[in-house]
């Protein structure tokens, strides 16, 4: 990850696969190594999604999945969106969709990869971190029904 000189900007470099290339690499189907590209990408927490340039989508071949309305700073667009990549940073990964923005625009990863990967935005630093909330190891939260009647318990004796 690189430092920017402009307050408040955060880029980040990926390492970013075809994972249907990797999975069908697993399964057998084929030998060849799947197509892996590491980019720079804009942190914005205000995007939602791993948005890509489709000079990058046309390096990693992936595949168009269907054409999605967004909201965007100059309005609503519609935009193609594909799938699926593998994203690595700072040691974690996870498995996403990408949404595609012109050429001009940089790469931006969004809030839904940085929840996922449990990274957070350390804005003094101008760096990603690890969630201090969860001790900077990627944690996942899942809420399943027993969790809840615990926390509904504990709610009720607070009060």
């Amino acid at each position: 990850m690189r430092k920017q000189k402009h307050m408040g900007r955060v880029v980040a470099t990926i390492k970013l696969t075809n994972y249907v290339d990797q999975a069908g690499r697993r399964r057998g189907w084929t030998k060849e190594a799947p197509r892996s590209v590491k980019v720079e990408a804009l942190v914005d927490t205000g995007a939602t999604e791993l948005a890509l340039k489709p000079s990058v989508i046309k390096s990693l071949g992936l595949e168009s999945l269907e054409t999605a309305r967004v909201s965007t700073a100059a309005g609503p667009q519609r935009v193609r969106r594909y799938g699926a990549v593998k994203l690595e940073l700072m040691g974690r990964y996870g498995i996403f969709d990408v949404a595609e923005v012109p050429e001009r625009v940089p790469n931006l990863l969004g809030q839904v990869p940085l929840e996922v990967l449990d990274l957070v935005v350390d804005c003094r630093r101008q760096r990603l971190i690890g969630n201090p909330e969860h001790g900077g190891v990627q944690t996942f939260e899942m809420y399943l029904r027993a969790n809840r009647q615990r926390q509904r318990r504990r709610v009720r004796g607070n009060r």
